[in-house]
């Protein structure tokens, strides 16, 4: 496993930041070697891992705009074991200079994590919840996207607009890049919709919708204002447990080569 995945939805509040900082501790806790990429002006990937957004001297805007070497701007995580590149409001400053330019500017992030990428087995990117300048930097950087999205009326619709656009990025800037998998977050099977939406996903994207199911839980939810990925919080949470689970099953997919969507 060497690969760089973003995870993205253009949809806001479907479990982007909790599946990428609790993926990355499930991944390290697998003996992967893994850095996690904040590129979310937000910056809650970076406050859930426990790291003062506000109090650091390099953060992935410095990165973006040239100005420091990705190995300059990571930090460990202590409740974890991954390492970092963290984020705050900075980075919408680096967007709005990086729509400013003429040429390369959706190639800042793949140039930047070229000389590092060997020191990893996997790099996730949390990217904002929009189709923006950072998103596609995101996009143009990774190998694979992986979705999670809940399943609701709303879910498909927003689905298709974002298989578009890998598909354009695909076609124009990126021709390796694929679906990771379709991830269902906040799932709770006692509701009629959300099973008739998780069997619609199954019978269009088949095996690209990964088997482990995140289910709705409360430590999950509690787990970032601790600073804290759920398997530090409580290893034995249903939430945790899912995300260790996530973390196996794609370990054993990376036997198989991925297929295009």
């Amino acid at each position: 496993m060497n690969r760089v995945i973003v995870v993205a939805n253009q949809k806001g509040g479907v479990g982007k930041t909790t599946t990428a900082v609790n993926l990355a501790a499930s991944l390290t806790a697998t003996k992967r070697r893994v850095l996690l990429i904040d590129l979310d002006p937000q910056g809650n990937a970076t406050m859930g891992c426990g790291v003062d957004k506000q109090a650091q001297a390099r953060t992935s805007c410095d990165v973006l705009l040239g100005e420091c070497s990705a190995a300059e701007a990571m930090v460990p995580v202590v409740f974890g074991g991954f390492m970092l590149m963290p984020a705050n409001q900075d980075l919408t400053v680096a967007e709005v200079r990086l729509m400013t330019m003429i040429a390369g500017r959706e190639f800042k992030l793949r140039n930047a994590l070229k000389p590092v990428r060997a020191d990893f087995d996997v790099i996730l990117i949390d990217s904002p919840p929009s189709l923006n300048m950072l998103t596609l930097n995101a996009l143009v950087a990774a190998d694979s996207v992986m979705v999670p999205m809940q399943c609701e009326y709303y879910a498909l619709e927003g689905l298709s607009a974002l298989v578009q656009t890998i598909d354009q990025i695909r076609s124009s800037i990126n021709p390796d890049l694929v679906i990771e998998g379709l991830l269902r977050t906040m799932f709770d099977p006692r509701n009629n919709l959300s099973n008739e939406v998780s069997a619609q996903l199954i019978e269009h994207f088949g095996d690209k919708v990964f088997r482990t199911v995140i289910p709705r839980n409360v430590r999950l939810a509690e787990a970032p204002s601790f600073g804290k990925p759920a398997l530090f919080y409580d290893k034995e949470s249903r939430g945790a447990l899912a995300y260790l689970a996530l973390a196996g099953e794609m370990i054993r997919r990376d036997e198989e080569p991925l297929a295009a969507v």
